[in-house]
């Protein structure tokens, strides 16, 4: 599967949360409200999720494979640090 396009959009306010991030993949499939989370061991991204009724968050959309949340995670927080604000990058800008 190939991550066509990121954007990043940074969040301006106090807390762990640093951006929200949205992922194409194959120039077909989106994924919105991709986290990128401040955390004790360093920025992470945490997939959307929903809360249950026991209070509970389970992701909307997630890898499957550990290799993929990997390679998902390098490619989103390469894009976090290597912009000011909103971040479009295609596979040419790669």
């Amino acid at each position: 599967m190939d991550i066509s396009e990121v954007r990043v959009r940074k969040v301006n306010q106090v807390g762990k949360l640093k951006a929200y991030v949205t992922v194409t993949f194959d120039n077909q499939f989106v994924v919105h409200n991709i986290k990128i989370i401040e955390g004790k061991d360093g920025d992470f991204i945490a997939m959307p999720s929903r809360q249950l009724a026991n209070g509970e968050f389970k992701d909307v959309a997630h890898p499957i494979s550990s290799d993929f949340r990997d390679h998902l995670q390098k490619v989103v927080m390469d894009a976090y640090a290597n912009e000011e604000d909103t971040v479009v990058l295609s596979n040419e800008e790669r």
